[in-house]
């Protein structure tokens, strides 16, 4: 519910402003609210703080270089490679993880690309990063019992060449899927690159094919779905009132059944990214070309997975990687 209402509140204002686009880019960042972790309210409100910040950054470097369709493939591969290393310096694997961060990027970079309304686009951004940090203090102060007692934490460390090599791997397929999506010259190419972090996100080889399938499967219910909804030309008060629900319903099963989430979760996105006229022209081109966006993402996110978590190719790159160290070493 907390998620609902942190991304409602900027969709109905933008809604009732005359300003929905606008609205929607502020939700985008007030899903920042997923981030919301520790049982105590001094540490949660810093990893919001400072995941909100992370936000900020993410979206500012991808509205700079969306400029050339090449730099940003190249751009965007970068700063995933930067951001799946940070999350693990941070101790953050926990899901949400660096998607996010990731779909905030995907979105900006894709763009049209005008500096003059940088400044706008970015305040939009803080605005919806403000209204959850607002809203996770509230919350944080209404739920959580003052306790003196301390929770020991077990958390379980990657070998930081391990990491690296994950690192590398996981920029180079998310900027591949980007640049996969500018050659074959799709509109709204971020669905690519989002979908493929999204796939990327299980935890063995088994878990990324899993997920490819049920994000597959579970897209194409929730296309059909969304077309039988456009063909009754809901109004935007309506769609605005959905998006809230829809938010509620997705983080509800998230956790419970990936499969069925990603249904909600397609509708979700589809209402939330796109405008308003292309929601209501033709539902049936919109719809088509989304399912070849999210399908050609999963399949690039399937082969990043593989390799990301093949034992074999991974104890090479790491052997490599030390002995490139101990050389540099003995050369100084």
């Amino acid at each position: 519910m907390l998620a609902g209402l942190c991304v409602g509140i900027p969709v109905l204002a933008g809604y009732y402003t005359d300003h929905l686009q606008d609205g929607k880019l502020a939700s985008m960042a007030a899903l920042v609210i997923l981030y919301i972790q520790s049982q105590q309210i001094a540490k949660r409100m810093m990893i919001l703080m400072t995941c909100s910040f992370g936000i900020l950054v993410s979206f500012s470097v991808g509205v700079v270089f969306g400029f050339d369709p090449y730099v940003a493939a190249l751009v965007l591969g970068l700063y995933a490679f930067a951001v799946h290393l940070g999350i693990y310096y941070l101790q953050m694997m926990r899901p949400p993880g660096n998607f996010f961060f990731i779909m905030l990027a995907s979105v900006a970079i894709t763009l049209p690309h005008d500096l003059a309304t940088v400044p706008h686009q970015i305040g939009l951004i803080g605005i919806g990063t403000m209204i959850s940090c607002l809203l996770g203090f509230v919350y944080s102060l209404v739920t959580l019992k003052r306790s003196k007692a301390t929770h020991e934490t077990i958390t379980l460390s990657k070998n930081p060449y391990v990491n690296f090599t994950e690192s590398v791997t996981f920029g180079f397929f998310v900027g591949l899927s980007l640049l996969i999506a500018n050659l074959l010259e799709l509109e709204k190419s971020y669905w690519v690159p989002t979908s493929c972090a999204a796939v990327m996100q299980g935890i063995s080889v088994k878990h990324v094919w899993q997920r490819s399938i049920q994000r597959v499967i579970g897209t194409f219910l929730g296309l059909v779905i969304t077309w039988g909804i456009l063909l009754l030309s809901p109004s935007l008060l309506l769609l605005c009132v959905g998006i809230i629900l829809l938010q509620t319903v997705v983080e509800f099963l998230v956790v419970r059944n990936y499969g069925l989430a990603v249904i909600f979760i397609t509708i979700l996105t589809i209402f939330l990214a796109e405008s308003g006229a292309a929601l209501t022209e033709d539902p049936t081109a919109l719809i088509l070309a989304r399912f070849t966006h999210i399908l050609t993402g999963c399949i690039v996110g399937a082969v990043g997975g593989w390799l990301l978590y093949n034992e074999k190719l991974q104890y090479l790159a790491t052997r490599q990687i030390r002995r490139t160290k101990i050389i540099i070493a003995r050369r100084k």
